[in-house]
């Protein structure tokens, strides 16, 4: 969730032509983080929580490049993409976490 509202209060900045583009892309993959986490969870078994998972860890990924693309096309202040990037990489790390004390 905290990965989703720094990304929100990142794009909030970003150029209007970008709307459609980076910014629209930016905040559907950080929502799909949280959003996968806790479909997985509330399915029940430890097979589809996996599952999501990986769906999440895969989103993560997807804003970390995101974020990169962002930052060498300097759109965006730098310091908030700074801290957005530094919780995508906490998430997916927590997320490799879980998946490996989910595995066993």
């Amino acid at each position: 969730m905290e990965l989703a509202e720094a990304v929100y209060e990142l794009t909030k900045l970003f150029p209007p032509d970008e709307l459609y583009g980076l910014t629209s892309q930016l905040r559907r993959a950080s929502v799909s983080v949280a959003s996968n986490i806790a479909e997985g969870r509330g399915r029940g078994s430890d097979g589809e929580f996996r599952h999501f998972l990986n769906i999440a860890q895969g989103s993560a990924f997807e804003v970390q490049t995101q974020l990169l693309l962002a930052a060498r096309l300097k759109i965006g202040d730098e310091l908030l993409l700074r801290k957005a990037n530094a919780l995508c990489i906490e998430t997916t790390k927590m997320l490799g976490a879980l998946l490996q004390s989910v595995k066993s």
